[in-house]
C-alpha cells in the first residue's frame, strides 16, 4: 500500500526552524526548511499518514498543539522508542540495513526518521482517547425581545431537536456506542450533548461539523491526560491475568468496582469526568473483566464501549436495580462505599455474580471431583465465556500436561494420578472420536460414489430430451417476460392518461393565466414553518402574494402572525382554517376562503383562480367584515354613552339630594 511519510528534524531555535524530508513509495525529496506554523499548513495540505521524528521532545511547548493541528489519519511516531527505552537512530539504522553519513546534517536525520518509519519502526504518539464530544448547539444570538425574536427562537429549539435525533440515528445505523445529554426549551432543545465512545477517524462520514448558521454542530476530541505511545507493529506482551467481574456507573462522575470470581471485592474507584481510555487502564491493571455489568436496563453506551474494548459479555438487569435493593446488596456484601456512584458499580457488578454463583458453585464441584481446583478460576472464566464444562477442563488440562511433564523431580511428592487418570479419559475419548469420523468418512465416500454413478446415468440421457426440457424452460421465461411486459404496458397507459388529463388542465391553467383572467397560487401542502421555508427557497414569497394551502390543521397564532407580517393578501384552504388562525387573520383584515367557495383548480404542485371570481370575493369579504367592524363601533358607542347617561343621573340624584340636606340643617 502506498504511504507517504514526513521525516522531521530541528535546525534551529528561535523561531524554531525544521529540516523536512519526504518518503513516498521508495523515493526520498528533500522539502526544505519550515517554521511551525508553514510546517502544520504543509502538513495540513499533504495530508501524509506518518509525521517521523527522532524525539517528540524537539517540539518543546508546542508538541499539543502540532498533536492537534495533525489532520485525521496522520500518525506522529517516535522512531527511537517510547521514553525511558529509547535508542540512537544510528544505531536503529545500522539494525535495519540503513546507511548513514553526517550524524550533525539535520537533513540526514529527518532522513533516517523517514526510512525507519517506513520500515515499522518507532512508536505512535498518543494525544486523543477513543471518545468524542459532539456538542450541537445555536449558532447566533436571538436579540431582545419581541414577537419576532421568540418566534426565531422557537424556531432555532426546533431546528437543534432536529439536529440532534439526526445525529443519534446516524450513530444507532452505524452502531456506535454513545450518551446523550440534551436541555429541553420551548418545546425543543436548547442544547444536546454527545459522548461518542469512538476515535475521530471512525466518525468520519458519520457526524459532519457544522458552523455559521443557525445551529452550529462541534466536535471536540477528549485529549489524554498524558500522551501515550503505541508501537506500529503488534508486539504484545503474553502474560496471565486474573479474570474479575467488572460494574461500571457511567455519568460525569463514573464508578468502577471489581469483583473476582468467588465474589471477592478487589477494587473500588469513583472520578470525575473520567475518559473511556482511563477507565480500560485502571482495570486493565487489576484483572482481564469476563463480565462487564452495569445496573440499569438498556445499557448505555459508555459501558458498552468498555465491554467490547475487552471482548467481555454485557450483564444488563431485567430491569434498572431499584435504591433499595442496592443498598441491600452492599449490606449483604458488608462493604462500605464513598459515594453513590462506588454503589452502584458495586452493586451492577454483585448483582452480575449472583446471577452466576450457582453455575459457578457447579463447576467448581466437578472441579474438585477431577482433581483440577488449582485451575478453577481458569476453568470458570471459560465456562463465562461460553464454552461447556468439559470443554473448558479439557483446555485446562491440556495446557497442565506440558507444565506436569517438564517439572523437574524435588523432594515434595505430588499426586498426579487425578490428572492422569483425567488425560487417560479424554484420551480415550479422542480414540472414540477418530474411529467415529473415520466411519462418517467412509460413509461419506460411498455417497460420493453413489452421486457419481448417478451423474454419469443423468449424463447419458437421450439429447432430444435435454433439447426438449431446455426448450419448455425458454418458452416459460418467454411467457413470463411478455406477461411482465404486458403489466408494464398497462401501468405505462395509466400514467400516460393521467397526464394527458393533468396536460390538458394545465393548457387551459396556461391559458386562464396568460389571459390575464386568472391567478396562480402558491401551494403549501401543510401551514409550517418549514413549508414556508420551502417555498419561500423554491419560488420566493413576496408582498400580495396568494397561498393555497392543502391541510392547515395543526397550525397556530404564531404562523398566522407570520402571514400578516409577510403582507399576504389572501388565504386560501381546502379545508377549513383552526380557530386560532382565523381570529388572528380576521383581526388584521386579510382575507381567506375555502377552495369550494372559490372553484380554485389545481393540478399537482399547481393551483389557479379566476381573478375576476377571487376580487369579487376579497371585496366582498372585507366589505361585510367593514360593516361588521362599523356595526361593533356603533354598539360600543351607544353602551358608552348609556353608560354616561346612568352616571350623569346618579351624579344629579346625589347633588339633589345634598341640596335637600342642606335646607333641612337651615331650618
Amino acid at each position: 500500500m502506498l504511504i507517504l511519510i514526513i521525516g522531521l528534524d530541528v535546525v534551529g531555535e528561535n523561531p524554531k526552524r525544521f529540516a523536512v524530508v519526504s518518503w513516498y513509495n521508495g523515493k526520498l525529496e528533500r522539502k526544505g526548511e519550515f517554521t511551525l506554523y508553514r510546517l502544520i499548513r504543509f502538513i495540513q495540505a499533504k495530508r501524509p499518514d506518518i509525521v517521523a521524528i527522532d524525539s517528540v521532545t524537539e517540539l518543546g511547548d508546542d508538541l499539543r498543539k502540532f498533536l492537534r493541528a495533525l489532520p485525521p489519519g496522520t500518525k506522529l511516531v517516535q522512531v527511537t522508542g517510547r521514553p525511558g527505552e529509547q535508542r540512537s537512530l544510528q544505531s536503529l539504522a545500522r539494525e535495519h540495513g540503513i546507511r548513514t553519513t553526517d550524524r550533525f546534517d539535520p537533513y540526514e536525520e529527518a532522513k533516517l526518521s523517514a526510512l525507519l518509519a517506513s520500515k515499522g519502526v518507532g512508536y505512535e504518539v498518543l494525544a486523543f482517547e477513543d471518545e468524542v464530544i459532539v456538542k450541537v448547539t445555536r449558532g447566533r444570538s436571538h436579540g431582545k425581545g419581541g414577537w419576532s425574536q421568540d418566534r426565531y427562537r422557537k424556531r432555532v429549539h426546533n431546528l437543534i431537536r432536529d439536529k440532534v435525533r439526526e445525529i443519534e440515528d446516524r450513530l444507532r445505523r452505524a452502531g456506535v456506542p454513545f450518551d446523550l445529554e440534551t436541555e429541553e426549551k420551548d418545546y425543543g432543545l436548547a442544547r444536546g450533548e454527545f459522548r461518542i465512545y469512538a476515535s475521530r477517524e471512525e466518525l468520519a462520514g458519520i457526524v459532519r461539523p457544522m458552523r455559521g448558521g443557525d445551529v452550529e454542530v462541534r466536535i471536540y476530541p477528549v485529549e489524554r491526560a498524558e500522551l501515550g505511545f503505541a508501537p506500529l507493529k503488534g508486539e504484545e506482551a503474553v502474560r496471565e491475568r486474573r479474570s474479575v467481574i467488572v460494574g461500571i456507573d457511567p455519568g460525569i462522575t463514573v464508578g468502577i468496582a471489581v469483583i473476582d470470581l468467588n465474589g471477592n471485592v478487589l477494587a473500588l474507584h469513583s472520578e470525575r469526568n473520567m475518559p473511556v481510555g482511563e477507565v480500560f487502564r485502571f482495570i486493565s491493571e487489576i484483572g482481564h473483566p469476563v463480565i462487564v455489568a452495569t445496573d440499569v436496563s438498556p445499557a448505555p453506551g459508555f459501558v458498552e464501549k468498555i465491554a467490547r474494548s475487552f471482548k467481555a459479555n454485557l450483564f444488563v438487569p431485567r430491569e434498572s436495580l431499584r435504591v433499595e435493593e442496592k443498598n441491600e446488596l452492599l449490606r449483604s456484601l458488608g462493604v462500605k462505599v464513598d459515594d453513590d456512584h462506588q454503589r452502584d458499580a458495586l452493586a451492577a457488578a454483585y448483582k452480575a455474580y449472583l446471577r452466576l454463583k450457582p453455575k459457578l458453585e457447579h463447576v467448581e464441584a466437578k472441579l474438585r471431583e477431577a482433581g483440577l481446583s488449582k485451575r478453577a478460576e481458569e476453568v470458570k472464566a471459560l465456562v463465562i465465556q461460553g464454552y461447556n464444562l468439559g470443554e473448558a477442563m479439557q483446555k485446562v488440562a491440556r495446557r497442565e500436561r506440558p507444565r506436569e511433564e517438564e517439572e523437574p523431580e524435588s523432594g515434595e511428592s505430588v499426586d498426579v494420578r487425578p490428572y492422569v487418570r483425567k488425560i487417560r479419559e479424554l484420551e480415550e475419548r479422542i480414540a472414540f472420536l477418530e474411529r467415529e469420523n473415520e466411519e462418517l468418512r467412509g460413509i461419506i465416500r460411498e455417497q460420493r460414489r453413489t452421486i457419481e454413478r448417478l451423474e454419469r446415468r443423468i449424463a447419458d440421457y437421450d439429447e432430444e430430451v435435454r433439447r426438449k426440457v431446455l426448450r419448455e424452460r425458454e418458452l416459460e421465461a418467454k411467457v413470463k417476460r411478455i406477461e411482465l411486459l404486458e403489466k408494464q404496458l398497462r401501468e405505462a397507459k395509466a400514467v400516460i392518461e393521467r397526464l394527458s388529463r393533468d396536460l390538458v388542465k394545465v393548457k387551459r391553467m396556461n391559458v386562464v393565466e396568460i389571459r390575464g383572467s386568472a391567478v396562480p397560487l402558491k401551494v403549501l401542502r401543510v401551514l409550517s414553518w418549514r413549508e414556508l421555508e420551502r417555498i419561500e427557497r423554491e419560488v420566493g414569497l413576496r408582498r400580495g402574494d396568494v397561498l393555497f394551502v392543502v391541510n392547515p390543521a395543526g397550525a397556530g397564532k404564531a404562523i398566522a402572525e407570520e402571514l400578516v407580517e409577510r403582507g399576504i393578501r389572501a388565504l386560501i384552504t381546502e379545508k377549513p382554517l383552526p380557530g386560532p388562525v382565523r381570529e388572528v387573520l380576521r383581526e388584521a383584515h386579510l382575507p381567506f376562503f375555502t377552495s369550494e367557495e372559490l372553484d380554485v383548480k389545481r393540478v399537482d404542485e399547481f393551483a389557479v383562480v379566476e381573478r375576476e371570481t377571487l376580487e369579487r370575493a376579497i371585496e366582498e369579504l372585507l366589505e361585510r367584515w367593514a360593516e361588521e367592524d362599523r356595526e361593533k363601533e356603533a354598539e360600543k358607542f351607544l353602551r358608552l354613552v348609556e353608560e354616561y347617561r346612568i352616571e350623569r343621573i346618579k351624579e344629579l340624584k346625589r347633588k339633589a339630594e345634598e341640596e335637600l340636606e342642606a335646607e333641612k340643617r337651615k331650618r
